[in-house]
């Protein structure tokens, strides 16, 4: 398996080459995530706050750290010192908490939050009528220590390309309507977080401007 091969093919494949590429590292030793640093990659992501806490000190003081996965609220002060992203923002008592250590350390800790578009129960993320709830709530308006840069969405797993592309799609233009309205200073939507190592080309096609890519750079994982 090598690392540094497996990134420029990726690369080489992108259908937006200014898309970010985030290296999904979870289960992977510290010489593999060494490896991709090596060969160019900065932004790595992981799904257990655990695991960031015991590889933060162990890569380079600028590697950026993305919190992919679902995140509970009694975790979020191990990693808000240093967190780079937090991809998984499913409600807004999250919110809240994130926006609570930010102002006890007075860091403004960058968000996306996460939006239902697949068709399977078990994903995380705010439905329509939630996040409508939320935007339009006075508590909402009152955070003062994060950074709202966009939307996240995982898609159905399906080999159905047409929908995946769909829902994509879907996440896209809630985007778009979300860009328009008159949003507080806190919330800049830049990002669309969507794509993975099976549909992230679809997912940029579809106006992805990051991409979460494990498997295909790091081969398969071992959760043994």
């Amino acid at each position: 398996m090598n690392i540094a091969e497996n990134l420029h093919d990726i690369k080489s494949s992108f259908f937006n080459p200014d898309c970010l590429l985030i290296a999904v590292s979870k289960t992977k030793p510290i010489a593999d995530l060494l490896e991709a640093y090596e060969a160019g990659v900065r932004d790595f992501g992981e799904n257990k706050v655990q695991e960031i806490q015991a590889k933060e000190p162990e890569m380079p003081d600028d590697t950026r750290w993305h919190m992919i996965g679902h995140l509970q609220r009694n975790k979020v002060k191990y990693i808000a010192p240093f967190i780079h992203l937090i991809h998984s923002v499913d409600s807004f008592k999250l919110l809240s908490e994130i926006n609570k250590q930010g102002e006890k350390i007075d860091r403004k800790i960058s968000v996306l939050l996460q939006i239902h578009i697949a068709e399977e129960e078990s994903k995380f993320g705010f439905d329509i009528a939630e996040l409508e709830e939320m935007l339009n709530s006075d508590e909402f308006k009152k955070l003062s220590h994060v950074n709202i840069k966009g939307l996240m969405g995982m898609a159905t797993l399906t080999t159905n390309q047409d929908q995946i592309r769909k829902e994509f799609k879907g996440l896209k233009t809630l985007f778009e309507e979300i860009k328009k309205r008159d949003l507080p200073d806190f919330m800049q939507l830049e990002e669309l977080s969507m794509g993975m190592s099976s549909d992230y080309r679809v997912a940029q096609e579809e106006g992805s401007t990051m991409v979460r890519i494990g498997s295909s750079i790091f081969g398969a994982r071992n959760y043994n």
